[in-house]
Order: structure tokens, then sequence, then C-alpha cells
């Protein structure tokens, strides 16, 4: 199987399977879903959604959170993996949301990036889920599938050189879902330590499966 039929047989099953699909952390607004991207790195979405209605009610707009202490943030988000380093870029972020984008969360690469603790993938998640936009953010579970289900190539060895593939190879109108599809599939059946193999839609033709597989 070409890697062209690969992404066709698997955007073809997806549509039918998952015509609409979105983020799992829950959120009221694109300062919301900010806040919530950035604490869900290296941590469940779960475990963020049970955090952050506390957070949010404590503060809601970043003209709230921009006048707290970085102490103050730390007790809402403690259970999150690394919760001093995130207090803090929260409190950092939305001082600078406040003091050069009036408050507003901004809509492009260039400027998100520039806000404390937010990288590329925060990034497109923004742009994505907020604001419409084909960006596709790569997580470690968008990476991981991406290279078992051999739709990138070995030497897309960095998240940004999987991006740059995917997207020369996802229809635009797909691009928003496909993060998601292929996310969602990471998340619960190609999982890292035990692929869930057997209710795998894609058994068939998977690389791993083959013989003499070195994909992990």
């Amino acid at each position: 199987m070409t890697r062209e039929e690969r992404y066709t047989a698997i955007l073809e099953h997806f549509r039918r399977q998952a015509p609409v699909v979105t983020t799992e952390l829950e959120f009221a607004s694109a300062f919301q879903l900010l806040v919530a991207t950035l604490l869900s790195a290296q941590c469940t979405d779960k475990r963020i959604n049970q955090i952050t209605p506390a957070l949010f009610r404590r503060y809601p707009t970043p003209q709230a959170m921009a006048e707290a202490g970085v102490d103050d943030v730390f007790e809402y988000i403690r259970t999150v993996s690394y919760p001093n380093a995130k207090a803090q870029h929260l409190v950092e972020m939305a001082r600078m949301l406040v003091s050069d984008f009036h408050g507003e969360v901004p809509s492009t690469t260039e400027e998100l990036t520039r806000l404390p603790g937010v990288g590329r993938k925060t990034a497109n998640v923004l742009q994505a889920v907020w604001f419409g936009k084909p960006t596709m953010a790569v997580d470690t579970h968008v990476y991981r599938v991406s290279h078992r289900l051999g739709l990138v190539p070995p030497k897309a060895d960095t998240p940004l050189k999987v991006e740059q593939e995917l997207l020369r190879h996802i229809p635009q109108d797909d691009v928003n879902r496909a993060h998601h599809w292929l996310l969602l599939h990471g998340r619960y059946v190609c999982q890292s330590r035990t692929p869930k193999c057997d209710e795998c839609p894609f058994s068939s033709f998977c690389p791993k499966r083959m013989k003499g597989s070195k994909l992990e």
C-alpha cells in the first residue's frame, strides 16, 4: 500500500466514523481554551477538566489572572504536571495579553508564541479550535500514530516535520478534524505502551504489524 493509499483509507474511515470531532478540553472562551491547552502539556485532558472549573471561576478573564500572584494560581493547579512552571507561565501570559493585546487572545502563530508558555503546538490548537484555521497541532499522540501508521517517513523526526508532512497530504478541509482523529486514535487505541491492535480498524495494513517491523 502506498502512502497516498494509506491517507485515503484512514481519512475515509474517520470521515465516516467521526464527521464531527473536537477537543475534549472544556472551555467557554478563547482565553479559557488557551489556559486549558497550556495546562494540558504532559497531563491528561480529564485531569485538566477536573481543575479548570474552579480556576476559571476565580480567574475568568486575562485581566483577573493578570492581577493574581503565582502562588495563588498554583493552589488551583497543584495537581497537574509541572505546576510551578505552569503557574508562572499562566500569570505572565495573562499579563502579556493585557499589556500587549488589549486582553484579547491573538490569532496568529507569531503572536501566540510570544506568550509565555505557549509553543507551536498550543498555538496551532488555538488557531484550529477557536479560530477555525487549518492548522495541525502535533502532540505525542499525533506524532506516534503518524509514524506507526506510515503516514510520515522515518526522517520526519520532529513535531514540525510531522506537521509539515501531514499538511502536504491531508486536504485542507480535513486538517482541523484530522488532528483530533489522530490524537484520539492514539489516546484510546494506538496507545504508547499497550496499543490495542485488535481493536484498530487499520490493523490489516499497519506497518507496525508487519514481520520484522522496528516501529515502536
